[in-house]
């Protein structure tokens, strides 16, 4: 299995993730959108996004364990964030760092960051889905 993340000439080069990213593999792995949940379905974070992102990718990286496979095997991230606003994106890489960090490896997959209504209940503020490619 291969994964190449790319920045292609003539597109703004983002250090948080990458435009394009070229996979071959047999095995596709499709995530449900992660929430901050802890494993009693507590909410983590409540009114923090920062920490609500943090564990929003602590729960893809438990996801993708369960299947085989680690953020290096992801080729597309979605994250869902509630009211977005521009000033929410310094707590949100500050949540996508703290995972990274927990983790050991910062995800910059292909990324795409909606801005919705509202999630499943009202204290998420954050939901983060995932594919991936393994062999």
């Amino acid at each position: 299995m291969s994964i190449t993340l790319i920045n292609p000439e003539g597109l703004p080069q983002i250090g948080a993730y990458h435009h394009v990213a070229v996979a071959s593999g047999s095995k596709l792995i499709f995530l449900a959108g992660q929430v901050s949940w802890d494993a009693d379905g507590r909410t983590v974070g409540a009114g923090d996004l920062a920490a609500q992102v943090e564990r929003c990718y602590l729960n893809v990286a438990a996801s993708l364990s369960a299947a085989g496979a680690t953020f290096e095997h992801v080729v597309k991230l979605t994250a869902y964030i509630v009211d977005w606003t521009p000033d929410k994106i310094e707590p949100f890489l500050d949540g996508v760092a703290r995972a990274g960090q927990a983790l050991g490896h910062t995800p910059t997959s292909p990324a795409t960051l909606l801005g919705v209504a509202a999630l499943d209940i009202p204290e998420h503020l954050v939901e983060v889905e995932a594919i991936a490619v393994l062999d």
